[in-house]
């Protein structure tokens, strides 16, 4: 079962009231007012402290992204919360992440599926990721290294797809991996410029819809040729600095 720390619980619930004034905000883009109770109630639940470093724990609730290891960032609560939402994820779903990043967004996913599977390009920020997420009992994600452009074929198709950088066009092998009914969320654009935010959804005859949702802001999709995508070993030194604590952080 999933540790939660109760330090911060004053701090997660003005962050969930901040989730759904943004959501109310931007309905006019989203259609949606607000995000569905279970994904409230998920996002609720996890220490996002515990995915920042020491430094940011103060800030770790704040409605903004923040920087992590290996030049890359977790992403802003209310874009997690939305990108969340718009899986319409159920109990028995299989998700596929491309760009595990700290852990966090796995973390939510993991409350609202059966399994999740996500890859991770930079191989420390992979470890640290899964010996977090296993330390504080997310047994139901599986972190890989390797290029997410390809997917991970040998455990699809997925019931929905969340890609959490940005992408120059929607990749064609996580199209080919998408069960049909299924749904992802991606955005799309270019390093620098314009990014949109997209739901693109499988009809069940394979057609293949395209939605924009909003503007947005992510880091870059990064690409390299690895011959394959491999699991994280859990026994590979690891940059997360807190890997043996128990999951219990003092706010002072």
């Amino acid at each position: 079962m999933t540790r939660v720390n109760n330090t911060f619980e004053t701090d997660r619930k003005a962050m969930i009231a901040r989730i759904k004034e943004e959501a109310r905000f931007t309905s006019s883009y989203t259609g949606r007012k607000e995000p569905a109770r279970r994904v409230i109630q998920a996002m609720n639940k996890i220490p996002r402290h515990e995915f920042v470093d020491r430094t940011q724990q103060r800030l770790a609730y704040i409605d903004s992204p923040l920087p992590i290891e290996c030049g890359q960032t977790i992403s802003q609560p209310f874009i997690v919360a939305l990108m969340t939402d718009l899986l319409d994820l159920q109990e028995n779903d299989v998700v596929l992440e491309i760009g595990t990043g700290s852990g966090y967004q796995s973390a939510v996913l993991s409350l609202l599926a059966q399994e999740v599977y996500s890859i991770e390009t930079h191989e420390p920020l992979a470890r640290s990721a899964q010996k977090k997420l296993h330390r504080l009992g997310f047994d139901n994600v599986h972190v890989y290294t390797g290029d997410g452009y390809f997917g991970l074929p040998e455990h699809a198709p997925y019931d929905a797809i969340m890609v959490t950088a940005v992408a120059e066009e929607i990749p064609h092998p996580l199209l080919d991996q998408l069960k049909p009914g299924g749904r992802m969320v991606i955005p799309v654009g270019p390093r620098s410029g314009q990014q949109n935010l997209m739901l693109i959804t499988k009809t069940p005859g394979g057609e293949i819809k395209e939605k924009n949702i909003l503007p947005v802001a992510f880091v870059p999709l990064t690409r390299y040729h690895k011959d394959k995508t491999m699991p994280v070993d859990l026994d590979e030194p690891t940059i997360d600095p807190d890997q043996d604590k128990e999951g219990e952080i003092n706010e002072n």
